[in-house]
């Protein structure tokens, strides 16, 4: 009988069936095969090395340039806590993440949301959701407005609102499919007008509901939808014609999706956060897709494991939004 590659082995010690695939590295120790690897600088040198070899890189410098996180000296060790934690807690999720981000960043934005969405699928169906289902409380779904898009044109210049602040503008499928709708019509207006896209109420969006997750049956089904329906691949075929504004909480598919503006203006009460590896998931409405092109796949990675929150002055400095405005 042959031996097994040395290689795999190494794989095998990192794998997400049996334990958590997260490893925290020191500059100069070697980044084992297969697992989810974060280099950390605990001396804020930023020592020079392959950031593609690691899924994120934190560093007590602080101003680090891409694709370094930097984190203040006196914090980094709770948040590497959180992080280990998220991992041990989610661990499919965790290595599912790090391999989308690494197999997605050369892909054509299209075939990039594909491969976000069927990994999305197969979590759905995974034990690592189902506890979180399980241990769920109910959620305050809050009021839908029964036509929470709203269009308005001036011109040659078209402005989408959300327009559901009873539920603090939540992605909900009518939401979702509202908003899909009305940005098909914008770009397939003749006239090419400008669109921006913005929200009512005290926040651009909270995200998915609650109250809706776990009621897709058909998750073959659910795939194909997400991918034809997808609001974040519409905005982007706009390209230079779409401006996103954003202010106040942008969670989960509340900045997944508006990321794929070309122009992104926030407000300065801009808070972000990307809460779904806690949910046993990965975010699933673009946001492997639209978040890496702003910021990159390894700082994406570190808010997803941390689900850490950032402000509008952070958003700005990374890239993600391109102002701050009133």
């Amino acid at each position: 009988m042959s031996a097994v590659p040395s290689d795999l082995m190494g794989e095998e010690a990192f794998s997400s069936v049996s334990g958590s695939p997260l490893v925290l590295l020191a500059p100069g120790e070697r980044v084992p095969a297969g697992a989810v690897a974060v280099l950390v600088d605990r001396d804020g040198l930023l020592p020079d090395v392959d950031a593609a070899a690691y899924d994120a890189l934190v560093t007590t410098r602080a101003g680090a340039p891409s694709p370094w996180v930097s984190a203040a000296p006196g914090r980094l060790g709770a948040q590497l806590g959180a992080v280990q934690a998220m991992a041990a807690r989610a661990p499919i999720a965790t290595a599912l993440l790090a391999r989308v981000l690494r197999h997605g960043e050369g892909l054509a934005f299209d075939t990039a949301l594909e491969l976000e969405s069927l990994a999305y699928s197969a979590l759905l169906g995974g034990e690592e959701f189902a506890r979180w289902l399980a241990a769920r409380p109910a959620p305050d779904a809050g009021v839908q407005a029964a036509h929470p898009v709203r269009y308005a044109r001036e011109e040659e210049h078209v402005t989408l609102t959300l327009a559901s602040p009873g539920n603090r503008n939540a992605m909900t499928a009518a939401m979702r499919d509202a908003l899909y709708e009305a940005l098909v019509n914008v770009l397939e207006d003749p006239s090419s007008p400008d669109l921006t896209l913005q929200a009512e109420g005290k926040c651009f969006s909270t995200g998915g509901s609650l109250a809706e997750f776990g009621t897709a049956r058909d998750l073959a089904r659910a795939h194909v939808i997400r991918t034809q329906h997808s609001a974040a691949r519409v905005l982007h075929r706009l390209g230079s014609r779409a401006t996103a504004r954003l202010h106040g909480a942008c969670i989960g598919s509340g900045i997944e999706v508006p990321a794929a503006a070309a122009h992104r203006i926030a407000a300065a009460d801009l808070v972000v956060q990307l809460p779904e590896l806690g949910m046993g998931l990965i975010p699933g409405a673009g946001g492997t897709v639209t978040l890496v092109r702003a910021i990159g796949r390894q700082r994406l990675l570190w808010l997803a494991l941390g689900a850490f929150r950032i402000g509008a002055a952070q958003a700005l400095d990374w890239g993600l939004i391109h102002a701050i405005e009133p």
